[in-house]
C-alpha cells in the first residue's frame, strides 16, 4: 500500500456504491467495480459521474469487471439484501485473500451469513447515512448534504478498521469506528424499520406518516426499542420520534421507493429480521407483525 493507497472493490456500484467508488478514486485509491457485463463496460469506458452539492460535479475513472480476479484491501458490498447471494458469486473467498469484506446492508442478520462464507475476522459491517441515487449506469446523484459512515466489526483487528476509516474520511464521507457491532447494527435497525414499514405500508412520505399514523409510529418505535434493548442496542423511542420530526416531510424510505418502482422489497431483511429477533427474546411486537403480514400480502 504505497502512500496508504488502497485497492478497493465495490460490489454493486449503484447509488451508494457508485458514490463511494468515485470519491475513493478521486482521492487516489485504485477502485475496481464489480457488476454485470453491460454496466462494467460502461464504467470502464466512461468512469463514474457524480452530481453532488456537497462534493461537486466530477467524473472519476474506475476499473470494472464481472468478478473479482485478484486480492484487494477491502471489498465494499453495496447491493440490496434481496440480491446479496447472487452478487457474492462475483467475490470468490479464495480470490479475496485476506481483504476486508464491508457490507453496507440493511438489517442485522447479514454479518452472520457472510461469516459462514468468509473468514469472520474479515467481515466489517458498515452503516451509511446518505441519500444517493443511480440515475443511469455510472451516473450518480447525491442528494443529501451529508454522507456519514459507521464502521464496526467485533472480530476484526482494530487497526484494519482504522486504516479503512482513515481512507474513507479523507475521501469525503465522515467515518467513525464503533466498538460494539451489535449496538451499531441495532441503532440503524431501530431507526430504519419503523420508517420503512410504515411509509411502504401506507404509500406515504414520512410527513404524512408522522401526522396521520402517529399513534402507530409511536407504538412501533416502542416495540423496536424493546427488541434493540434486549440485544444491548439503543432503546430511546421518544428520541427516535423526535428525530423523525426533524426530517423533511417529503422523506421516503428506500423500501418505499422500491415498492413504487416495482422492485423486490427488503421486507425479510428488515421486517422479518425484526420479528425473528423479537421471537428469540420472547418479546411481543404486534404492530410490527401486522405490518410485515400486510406488506407480504
Amino acid at each position: 500500500m504505497a502512500n496508504n493507497e488502497l485497492t478497493v472493490a465495490i460490489l454493486g456500484p449503484g447509488g451508494v456504491g457508485g458514490l463511494l467508488a468515485a470519491l475513493l478514486s478521486r482521492a487516489g485509491h485504485r477502485v475496481i467495480c464489480l457488476a454485470g457485463e453491460e454496466t462494467a463496460d460502461t464504467l470502464r469506458t466512461n468512469g463514474i459521474r457524480i452530481h453532488s452539492a456537497r462534493y461537486g460535479d466530477f467524473t472519476a475513472p474506475v476499473e470494472a469487471d464481472t468478478e473479482l480476479r485478484e486480492p484487494v484491501d477491502a471489498c465494499l458490498i453495496t447491493v440490496k439484501a434481496t440480491t446479496l447471494d447472487a452478487a457474492l458469486t462475483r467475490v470468490p473467498a479464495k480470490t479475496l485473500g485476506d481483504g476486508l469484506l464491508v457490507p453496507f446492508l440493511n438489517g442485522v442478520e447479514h454479518p452472520t451469513h457472510l461469516r459462514a462464507h468468509y473468514a469472520p475476522t474479515q467481515v466489517a459491517p458498515a452503516i451509511i447515512r446518505v441519500e444517493s441515487t443511480r440515475v443511469a449506469p455510472g451516473e450518480i446523484e447525491h442528494g443529501s448534504p451529508f454522507a456519514e459512515i459507521d464502521l464496526t466489526g467485533d472480530p476484526v483487528p482494530r487497526e484494519r478498521l482504522d486504516a479503512l476509516a482513515t481512507a474513507l474520511n479523507a475521501a469525503g464521507p465522515k467515518t467513525q469506528v464503533l466498538p460494539d457491532e451489535t449496538a451499531a447494527l441495532w441503532a440503524k435497525m431501530t431507526f430504519l424499520a419503523p420508517l420503512a414499514l410504515l411509509t411502504t405500508r401506507y404509500g406515504l412520505p414520512l410527513g404524512d406518516v408522522r401526522t396521520r399514523h402517529r399513534e402507530e409510529l409511536t407504538a412501533l418505535l416502542e416495540e423496536t426499542a424493546a427488541v434493540s434493548r434486549s440485544y444491548g442496542g439503543p432503546s430511546d423511542a421518544a428520541g427516535a420520534l423526535a428525530r423523525y420530526d426533524t426530517f423533511p416531510p417529503q422523506t421516503k424510505s428506500s423500501m418505499q421507493r422500491d415498492a413504487e418502482a416495482g422492485r423486490p422489497l427488503e421486507l425479510d431483511a428488515i421486517g422479518g429480521a425484526l420479528l425473528r429477533a423479537a421471537q428469540r427474546q420472547g418479546i411481543a411486537v404486534p404492530v410490527a407483525a401486522r405490518l410485515v403480514r400486510e406488506l407480504a400480502a
